[in-house]
This record gives structure tokens, sequence and C-alpha cells, in this order.
């Protein structure tokens, strides 16, 4: 079974700071890692594996730094890692993104199952996972909590809803985007990390992956985002108190004060 895992290198959410001139996330200087939903992601991608046979590859867009969260992966039992990696890619937004993901993973040949994190805490779209998917004409499900069953042709899995769970049945090729419900990621074992280090990642750019250049970076990306900012604190609010009649009261004078009422 060709499993693909797909993931991206985050700030970690600790150090997150904007810079106050361009309003864009400060990346420089701050630590990165794979982002937290794709780690379930690579798990169960890797318990597939474990299961059916066959090779995990992990596939991340990003700078030549990326490397290290396909090592990462790797180590957690990946059998390989590819970095889409092109200047060409910059700006992308997530429709310019999942284009170029699309790109790529034609060009690694068949694949049975594709996993994705539910979401990237830097962008918290949802979106790239099944745009992924729209890009590749192939059928995929949303927020899967747990796998039911699978074989090498299709698999029952539940689907994480508001106020329950759905059972979905869904044939091969298909791409799932997980939640943290579905597992417990494992720790790279020191074989596992001796493994990484030796990787060697191949990297494809725009041209290696048959990109369109008006699909990707900026040309690609009907959104922008123009401005990031931090909002400001809530300023201190009024406080009433008193018996229940007359905070009631006081309250309704501020209310009609303000236009409220």
């Amino acid at each position: 079974m060709n499993i693909i895992v797909c993931i991206k290198q985050v700030p970690n959410t600790t150090d997150v700071q904007i810079d106050k001139e361009t309003g864009r996330l400060k990346r420089e200087g701050v630590e990165s890692i794979i982002n937290p939903f794709d780690e379930f992601a690579v798990e169960e991608a890797v318990k597939l594996k474990e299961k059916l046979g066959g090779k995990v590859t992990a596939i991340t867009m990003g700078p030549p730094q990326a490397d290290s969260a396909l090592r990462e992966a790797i180590s957690r039992g990946a059998d390989e890692g590819i970095l889409v990696s092109d200047r060409a890619f910059g700006g992308a937004d997530t429709l310019a993104t999942s284009y170029a993901l699309s790109c790529a993973i034609k060009q690694i040949g068949a694949y049975d199952v594709i996993f994705c994190g539910k979401q990237a805490t830097d962008g918290d779209t949802a979106q790239v996972g099944p745009a992924i998917a729209e890009q590749l004409g192939i059928s995929h499900v949303a927020y899967i909590k747990k796998i039911e069953d699978i074989n090498d042709k299709s698999a029952k899995v539940q689907r994480l809803m508001e106020d329950g769970y759905d059972v979905i049945e869904t044939k091969f090729p298909v791409l799932f985007t997980v939640v943290k419900e579905i597992n417990t990621p494992r720790i790279a074992s020191l074989k596992g990390k001796m493994a990484a280090k030796k990787a060697v990642i191949k990297t494809l750019d725009a041209s290696n992956i048959g990109a369109d250049i008006q699909k990707i970076g900026l040309n690609g990306s009907p959104t922008q985002v123009m401005k990031i900012f931090t909002p400001p604190q809530r300023a201190g609010g009024e406080k009433f108190s008193g018996d229940p009649q007359q905070v009631a009261a006081s309250i309704v004078q501020k209310l009609s004060e303000i236009g409220i009422i």
C-alpha cells in the first residue's frame, strides 16, 4: 500500500510574534515544529503501514529548512521525505498551496491513502487537505476520529461531528484529514532518529512538478493576507453592585444611556 502524509512546518505556537512594521508573522529566529495536527496524520499513516504493509512518503511545501520536519516524520516511521521548495511558491494561499502539492503528489505516482492534519496552527483554515483531494479528483473525508476497518481497497471511518460522529465507507484512493482523537503520536526511537539523519530528502521545484506558473505563489492566490495584528486588549468594564433590583435598574439605565435600548 502506498501512503502519503502531507505535513507543514509552523512556528512554535508558544513563540509566535508579529512584526509591527510589516504586520506579518516573524519566522526568522523562531523555533519551527511540525504542525501539531500533522503529528496525528503521521502516526496514523505509519500505523496503517504496520498493519497492511507498504510505504509512507511524507511531503511538505516550504523553504529549504522545512526538511527538518520531513526528517522528524521519518524518525517516527515514514520511509522517505519530499520537499516541494521554490521561491515561486512564496505567498501562496490555500488554493495555490493545494495546487502545488497536488502536482507534486502526481509525480510520486500511484497512491492509496493520503493523510493530512485537520488544519495548520498558523492558518487555521482547514482547507488545504480537502482542496488537495479536489485538485487530484479523489474522494476525501474530513475530521476522522477513528478508522473502524480498512483493507487494501476501502475503509470504514468515523467522522467527528458536533453532536457525535458519522460512519462513512469509502473506496481508495482517498484523502483523510484527522483530528487529535484518532491516536497518540509515538516518540521517535533512537533507530528512527539515526535513519532520519541519514535520509536523503528529495527536493522538487516548480519545474520538476510541472506546475503552471500562473497557479502557484502570489500569481495563483485569489486571497492574500495583507496584515496580521494582535487584537487590542479589552478595556475594563463597569461593575455594578447592590441588591438584584438595584443592579438591574442600573444596567437598564446604562444600556439606555449608550443607546442599546
